[in-house]
């Protein structure tokens, strides 16, 4: 997230407006369907008190909710590039401090997953107890203070170091607004220690189910679903490690093609590395789950599939 937004001030500012109108209703129209597919997720385990207890659930939700501002947090930076608007100074700080935060949490959010379908195939008898609400909703408090970590650090050597930024108003990117050398080492510092964590946990998480499902004694299908759940937190991890890549791509693009070449690719990848991951892997693990899609479809289609032949029954163990 942090460095999609790298390159963004340079190229918009030579797009020309009818360009600038076409692109803005692209994005803000595709964000609105995609918002409104995880607002009917975020509504569908509001209404049944068993999606708030159960800690497979409280992270789903919390998984929604997170990659939901981000996605709202990365169309504001992106329209507001996109038209060349100016934006004062702290709101610009507070904007990116948050966009870089959000998507920390995001990541590291896959790995909280990742552990409690750990814990429910490798150890199903503790599952319950080590996987209690309070216990989840403590490792998400743990999870929100570690991800502040960075943003905290560049708003303390914003204020107390950083004598660049005199503008009260500017364009709204990293390059323009974070211009010490020690930002751009933090950002990397930071990025690199959070992608290697979470990897190695998705990646342990999914061998150790892997063992498991081959022993005799397992549940093969639940053992097989949930590594199919850890398989697919590994791919969500696999796209964001590639959106960091996507402003390098749009400065490469930017040095050797024209403006309009460099405005289409700059959307093209805003669209397929921000947008479509932050609903489509929701989705995907929503679906998977019977008992919420159930409900999810009823409240989708405004109730055209019938509500009383949904099963919400929730298993403990279920790989979902």
């Amino acid at each position: 997230m942090s460095n999609f937004n790298n390159s963004t001030s340079n190229i918009t500012q030579t797009v020309l407006p009818t360009h600038q109108d076409l692109k803005t209703f692209l994005c803000v129209s595709s964000c609105a369907i995609f918002l409104y597919v995880n607002g009917v997720m975020i509504f569908t385990l509001r209404k049944k008190t068993v999606f708030q207890e159960a800690s497979r659930y409280i992270l789903f939700g919390h998984m929604l909710w997170v990659d939901t501002l981000n996605l709202l947090m990365s169309v504001v930076l992106f329209v507001c590039a996109l038209c060349r608007l100016l934006v004062m100074k702290v709101v610009c700080l507070a904007l990116l401090v948050a966009a870089t935060a959000l998507y920390q949490a995001s990541t590291l959010n896959l790995a909280l997953m990742s552990l409690e379908r750990y814990v429910a195939i490798c150890f199903p008898l503790r599952h319950a107890e080590i996987t209690t609400s309070g216990r989840t909703n403590l490792a998400i408090g743990v999870l929100w203070m570690i991800s502040w970590i960075q943003s905290l650090t560049e708003i303390i050597i914003f204020y107390f170091f950083d004598t660049t930024n005199v503008a009260m108003n500017l364009f709204c990117s990293r390059t323009t607004f974070f211009r010490l050398q020690v930002y751009k080492k933090l950002d990397i510092a930071f990025t690199t220690i959070f992608f290697m964590s979470v990897c190695f946990v998705v990646i342990f998480t999914y061998a150790s189910i892997a063992a498991v499902a081959k022993s005799a004694s397992s549940d093969k299908t639940s053992a097989r679903k949930a590594n199919s759940t850890v398989l697919l937190h590994l791919i969500q991890l696999g796209l964001c490690a590639v959106s960091i890549l996507v402003g390098v791509i749009q400065e490469v693009i930017y040095v050797y093609a024209d403006y309009m070449t460099s405005m289409s690719v700059m959307y093209f990848c805003f669209v397929v590395f921000m947008i479509f991951p932050r609903c489509l892997s929701p989705l995907i693990y929503g679906l998977r789950d019977q008992a919420f899609s159930c409900l999810f479809k009823y409240y989708f289609t405004f109730g055209f599939k019938k509500k009383n032949s949904c099963n919400t029954e929730i298993h403990v163990v279920s790989g979902g």
